[in-house]
């Protein structure tokens, strides 16, 4: 049971903290009702062991971890229940501005990685922690964040570059359609 003294310091963690572990959340899972789950779910996960803390300013880097295996549990319960379509929905993109719409493609491009490797690219590239801190909030190697974010940022350029030549494609085909019409 925490004391008073700890809830307070808690609560002040949470106060001054929760935009910034609130951005990290929405960076690791896309939706942002379920970004504002996963903070929740973590921050009550480390209220239970606030007091285990002895060093607090490596509350930022506990909760990241908590809330990295909170979301891969949910990932693995999840992809037990997913059915497989022959279509895909179609993606809403926010036309406000080009900054909103790379972000979305970019969180949209970001679901073709493992757990694992948007965890690497998420602390790595959104939070900028040096590869020994994201070594030490994965608990792995400083070898296998670099191998595993090497290997994530090739699959993030395929996947960008496959879209790329399905919009070419799909652009070429409403062009000809287009042409064809008119010549009718």
């Amino acid at each position: 049971m925490a004391h008073s003294g700890e809830v307070l310091e808690f609560e002040e963690y949470v106060r001054t903290r929760q935009d910034a572990l609130l951005r990290s959340a929405r960076r690791l899972v896309p939706d942002p009702v379920d970004a504002q789950d996963l903070l929740q779910t973590a921050l009550v996960r480390t209220y239970g062991r606030w007091d285990g803390i002895a060093d607090k300013r490596l509350a930022d880097a506990y909760l990241r971890r908590v809330m990295i295996n909170t979301r891969t549990e949910w990932w693995r319960a999840r992809k037990l229940e997913e059915v497989p379509t022959e279509q895909l929905p179609e993606s809403a993109v926010d036309d406000a501005s080009e900054q909103h719409a790379d972000r979305a493609l970019l969180m949209d491009v970001m679901k073709v990685l493992a757990p694992k490797q948007r965890s690497v690219v998420v602390l790595r590239h959104w939070e900028q922690m040096s590869t020994e801190e994201t070594a030490a909030a994965l608990g792995m190697s400083a070898g296998t964040v670099k191998s595993t974010l090497h290997r994530a940022l090739a699959r993030l350029r395929e996947e960008l570059e496959k879209r790329q030549r399905d919009e070419l494609v799909a652009g070429a085909l409403d062009r000809r359609e287009e042409r064809e019409r008119c010549a009718a």
